[in-house]
């Protein structure tokens, strides 16, 4: 007897997601609206490979500087190190880099596409996932970050998000960074422990106050105990050291506070106390909010200085879009969905490659994250995406399958999706296929048919609705609901019509 082969276990890698076509409709409708505001802004496409040399993503890592810590590495025949892109700002930095001479500055560009981190995953957390950037290099002043942070407003305007569901939060890392001087966390020598404050502090929303406390001390186990979960180092803070950062960290702006934009700055430059870094940053902070006050954004974007952002080379403003709406996630909890993108100013990416300054800010909409929340809203409905009509095979003969093909084709020069059913099943499953399929209209044509010059057609959505009115078998089959036959020439025409009255159907049910 011959041995049972061994059958491989289908299975899907960790932090990984597969796609449905619904998903993929969503998020090309909802990319679409985010590409005309882009558009409306200036901005031109560019796209980068998904693969970079691993010293091009350089100390700016999400994780650790080594080849393989929080990016997939790996090397060439040439052993050369490289990597999956963690973002798409780091590649944009290289492109332009390399590209200086011949592109207009400032340099207005947007790009879409997968990015990927070699992280634990877990609820929510990814491996691979999908963004949609802009960014403007070249231009020093903060009247781009404005910018940036005004047409985030107007994407989730174009997104139908509703004024009040929404809001735009600034801050300036320069504020920050003057804490951390003030603490004794400066110069390069703290680099390392800097981007641990960073990260901590870019938890508190995850986390809360306490959570952020354990992370900027001794670290914090995931299970909330000592030994539960996974441990994570924290930034080895003192006592005093730590409450300075979360005394800066504990005011939160009431947005319906009139004045909100003065008392929130007032508040910054009393924790600056003087300190040179901090102060330019408010400063700057200022300027921004002349400016959106100016554009009559000033009810969508706020200062806030708990916007921190997790990675090292933002080095100026930096802003988040963060839904305020109680949205219900995939599992029908009812949830506060958060920042749904963000960025900031980087001046210091380009200049590595060019060794002189080179100005750019940007920011980055998590695609995956967003749709979700879009499609839980109501915000996306995919349901105008009609499936095909299709043609069943009764006979399979040479002379048939050309006449088959010759009305699928008929079809779609008119504009119909439809398929030829090229499976080796009967009429019954074939037309169970069709169901499954969802498809509105099944084409029918036998030897009688045929030999008539007729097609049968068969309103699935029409028969569904007439079959439930119908008590036995035997008059299911005498009734053949929702199916009329009709001359051959007549059939795009026929379809036509009933694909209308089941789209008018639609639009009163709406």
């Amino acid at each position: 007897m011959a041995e049972k082969t061994e059958k491989m276990k289908a299975r899907q890698p960790r932090g990984f997601a597969d796609r449905s076509a619904d998903d993929i409709r969503a998020v090309e409708k909802m990319m679409g609206k985010i590409r005309e505001v882009y558009e409306l802004y200036g901005f031109e496409p560019v796209d980068q490979p998904m693969i970079e040399y691993t010293d091009a993503l350089g100390k700016f890592l999400p994780d650790q500087d080594r080849p393989n810590e929080g990016v997939f590495s790996f090397q060439d025949d040439d052993e050369q190190w490289l990597s999956l892109r963690y973002d798409l700002t780091a590649p944009l930095a290289r492109y332009v880099a390399e590209n200086y001479e011949r592109l207009p500055k400032p340099y207005r560009s947007y790009r879409a596409g997968w990015v990927f981190r070699n992280e634990k995953p877990g609820p929510g957390r990814f491996r691979q996932f999908m963004q949609f950037d802009a960014d403007t290099v070249g231009t020093p002043g903060v009247a781009a970050d404005a910018e940036m942070a005004m047409m985030m407003a107007d994407v989730m305007e174009a997104l139908g998000i509703k004024r009040g569901d929404y809001v735009i939060r600034v801050n300036n890392r320069k504020v920050l960074d003057g804490v951390l001087e003030a603490i004794g966390l400066g110069g390069d020598d703290n680099a390392g422990r800097r981007l641990t404050v960073l990260r901590a502090i870019d938890k508190l929303d995850k986390f809360g106050p306490e959570g952020v406390k354990l992370l900027l001390g001794k670290g914090r186990w995931d299970g909330g105990k000592e030994g539960e979960g996974d441990f994570t180092k924290g930034a080895g803070l003192d006592d005093e050291q730590i409450a300075r950062v979360t005394s800066w960290l504990s005011y939160r702006p009431d947005f319906n506070e009139p004045d909100v934009a003065f008392h929130t700055l007032a508040i910054l430059k009393n924790t600056a106390m003087g300190n040179a870094t901090a102060t330019a940053g408010i400063d700057e902070l200022e300027l921004i909010s002349s400016l959106i006050e100016a554009a009559g954004y000033s009810d969508r974007v706020y200062i806030d200085p708990s916007v921190v952002r997790g990675l090292e080379y933002y080095t100026g403003p930096v802003y988040e879009a963060e839904l305020l709406a109680e949205i219900p996630n995939d599992d029908g909890q009812i949830v506060r969905f958060g920042s749904v993108g963000g960025g900031g100013r980087y001046d210091g990416l380009v200049s590595r490659f060019r060794g002189e300054p080179v100005p750019a800010t940007g920011f980055s909409i998590g695609v995956s994250r967003l749709m979700t929340a879009l499609k839980n809203l109501g915000k996306l409905d995919t349901s105008d995406v009609i499936a095909p009509v299709v043609v069943l095979v009764m006979d399979r003969d040479t002379e048939s399958l050309g006449r088959y093909q010759k009305m699928v084709s008929a079809l779609r020069q008119a504009g119909i999706r439809a398929e030829l059913y090229l499976g080796g099943a009967g009429m019954k499953a074939q037309i169970k296929y069709a169901d499954r399929r969802g498809s509105p209209v099944v084409v029918i044509q036998g030897g009688d048919e045929r030999a008539k010059g007729e097609v049968q057609i068969k309103d699935l959505i029409e028969g569904a609705r007439q079959a439930a009115a119908i008590a036995g078998h035997a008059e299911y089959k005498e009734a053949r609901p929702g199916q009329i036959t009709v001359a051959e020439a007549d059939l795009v025409a026929e379809v036509r019509k009933i694909l209308d009255a089941q789209a008018e159907e639609r639009g009163r049910g709406q």
